[in-house]
């Protein structure tokens, strides 16, 4: 990429993981109004159900880390915890319309593997007694290997879990300290085979853009990745927001690589990979060719929620569980409190722990599926959305301030191309997506926000 078009676009953007994002949530939203949204949402899309569990602990907290995540205070209050979200869990349940089917359960954090595996297949065994699957449904969870044993890979693997995430972030140790996260108890090699071996699916995930990294050095990550050859591997781009954590700060100290370095790393990754044979998903996903995910991108059917990349035969409605945890149901989000006694507090009385939450104007759920279609396809057809949401292509457009002078401006830069028809991001241009998202965002600059940079 040439140097003046990363300065340029190089700006704090939203990743719209979520449209709105997070930071405009707010607790005018309260219990009673997730209750209303719960009941809303049998009669709503996607049928489906896609449950999300939060464990927040962590033996040590890395400093990069951007996730909502504690460290350990005593087991009393661990014990406490999942006590509190197995009661939130079957205070939602019976509000869910039991002929929808699970197609997906995901585990996040935090770290989930600080938990006794027994504690996992207790939660994974109330949320399946309780609802039919859908064929070949994904029940994933995050795992940190610098504290997982032979057993407990071996225990893991027989919970109920078929695709298992492995948190490695690099293989050289020196990177994996200075940003304090542990280095991998067990052999990757060796936690790799006992997950194979039970023909569990496998991802990898790497940050860079980290002290001490090189484009030179996160090659010999993805080179080691790339022989162990887990079905899909993901590059986080490092999101360097110290106002989220403050931990972070601790990384402005060892170095932070400059825009272009990271770039380097980034484009150097994704060379190693796709010679490998591994085909680009979305901005930081790369999966084999057999992947369902690749499968559904080429007929341009790729499609996004909280559990990250998915197709609309696994997307769901998403209930999530936890401290923390964020519901995202089709017209409203709901967050719950970020206080863990709070949280354990209201659960105690019977009362749902909703922090804030977000209600959906037409606008913005318009908005949302034009930014998520791009997100994930990197092409928009205006008819087609219009089509899917019964609308006009003008009422689409209106609703996301389509603007012909910022998108030619985009066009000039070799970004996109476009007609009144179709817009795509250009194959080298991927990792601008965001910026032209945000051309679409009518929210953006209406308050005070702070965001990571695009690159």
């Amino acid at each position: 990429m040439k140097q003046e078009l990363l300065n340029k676009y190089s700006i704090p953007v939203p990743r719209y993981t979520s449209y709105p994002p997070a930071n405009f949530f707010n607790d005018s939203f309260t219990s009673d109004s997730y209750w209303d949204a719960v009941a809303e949402s049998n009669n709503q899309h996607p049928e489906h159900i896609s449950f999300y569990i939060h464990i927040p602990f962590c033996y040590q907290l890395c400093y990069y880390c951007g996730c909502n995540s504690q460290s350990f205070r005593s087991d009393a209050v661990t014990n406490k915890y999942i006590e509190a979200l197995k009661k939130e869990i079957k205070m939602v349940l019976p509000l869910l319309d039991h002929n929808r089917k699970i197609s997906q359960i995901h585990y996040g954090g935090g770290t989930p593997t600080s938990q006794p595996v027994s504690v996992l297949k207790e939660i994974n065994q109330i949320l399946l007694s309780e609802f039919d699957c859908i064929d070949n449904p994904e029940i994933a969870i995050e795992c940190h290997p610098g504290y997982m044993d032979e057993q407990y890979w071996k225990e893991l693997t027989d919970a109920g879990f078929n695709r298992i995430s492995m948190g490695i972030q690099d293989f050289n140790r020196d990177v994996l300290k200075v940003v304090n996260r542990k280095t991998p108890r067990l052999p990757i090699e060796e936690a790799v085979k006992i997950v194979r071996d039970k023909g569990l699916s496998l991802n990898m995930d790497f940050i860079y853009g980290l002290p001490l990294q090189t484009s030179e050095s996160f090659a010999a990550t993805i080179e080691k990745a790339i022989d162990l050859k887990p079905d899909r591997i993901v590059t986080f781009s490092y999101a360097h927001v110290p106002w989220v954590n403050e931990l972070q700060k601790k990384l402005e100290s060892a170095g932070l690589p400059d825009v272009e370095t990271k770039n380097n790393q980034y484009t150097t990754a994704r060379q190693l990979l796709t010679s490998a044979g591994y085909k680009t998903i979305g901005l930081d996903h790369f999966v084999l060719p057999g992947d369902e995910l690749y499968k559904v991108l080429i007929t341009k059917k790729l499609h996004r929620n909280f559990q990250g990349y998915c197709t609309r035969r696994t997307t769901g409605q998403v209930y999530a569980f936890g401290v923390t945890g964020i519901s995202q149901l089709s017209t409203a989000y709901s967050q719950n409190t970020k206080d863990l006694d709070t949280y354990i507090f209201m659960l105690e009385k019977g009362e749902l722990p909703v922090g804030k939450g977000y209600i959906l104007n037409e606008n913005e759920q318009i908005t949302r599926t034009v930014i998520s279609e791009l997100m994930c396809n990197y092409t928009i057809h205006w008819k087609e959305i219009a089509d899917e949401l019964h609308l006009t292509v003008g009422r689409i457009k209106s609703a996301v301030n389509y603007n012909t002078n910022t998108l030619t401006e985009f066009e000039k830069d070799d970004i996109i191309e476009f007609n009144e028809d179709t817009l795509s991001i250009l194959p080298d241009a991927t990792p601008f997506v965001r910026n032209v998202a945000a051309s679409f965002d009518r929210l953006l600059g209406t308050r005070e926000n702070r965001y990571s940079k695009s690159i």
